[in-house]
């Protein structure tokens, strides 16, 4: 990325990225991300669970050799979010935890390269004509970040609370949010 570095999306090794994840998770800012009460060994246990579905993976973004974000992608069809709105195909659903500012402090432009990398690799590296996003609706900070980054704004819906043995998701109300491909490279 021009200004910024090489940007690489990774598989997210759950045992060995675990610290990194959890020290990102825990911060005030990350409330919406749902879990700052954990520990690290439950940040990996989270995240080992996840590797167990075909439909839902996670991604470490490092630029340069530093993690710089958290990439989740599924299948909304697979996903709770599927129930809230009319799935296309080609559809991929995206959550996003960007890490926060290092020690230099903020810089302008950061956010978006990440997000940009984020969203050229759904829809280069998987071939997605469609993402998704269902950012907590009082999350203003991420709902304008997505709108910033061409994002559409889509409705509030209720996300259905999923209680199963090896997940837990409260209900959430959630505003939808849809960035098509050809928004992007105008194919």
């Amino acid at each position: 990325m021009d200004g910024f570095g090489t940007v690489r999306i990774l598989p997210l090794d759950a045992k060995a990225d675990a610290g990194v994840v959890h020290g990102w998770v825990r911060e005030p800012r990350a409330a919406f991300w749902g879990m700052n009460g954990l520990t690290e060994e439950q940040v990996r246990e989270v995240y080992e669970g996840l590797e167990a579905f075909d439909t839902h993976h996670a991604y470490l973004a490092v630029c340069d050799g530093e993690p710089v974000g958290l990439l989740q992608t599924y299948e909304p069809e697979a996903d709770r979010v599927g129930e809230c709105y009319d799935v296309e195909p080609g559809d991929i659903g995206v959550h996003v935890l960007l890490a926060p500012a290092g020690d230099g402090g903020a810089r302008p432009g950061w956010s978006s390269m990440v997000l940009a990398a984020f969203t050229s690799y759904v829809f280069v590296g998987l071939d997605r004509r469609r993402v998704v996003v269902d950012p907590d609706e009082r999350n203003e900070r991420a709902i304008a970040r997505f709108t910033r980054q061409g994002f559409e704004s889509g409705p509030v819906v209720v996300l259905p609370e999923i209680d199963l043995p090896e997940v837990y998701l409260p209900e959430k109300r959630a505003r939808l949010a849809f960035l098509r491909r050809e928004a992007v490279f105008g194919q």
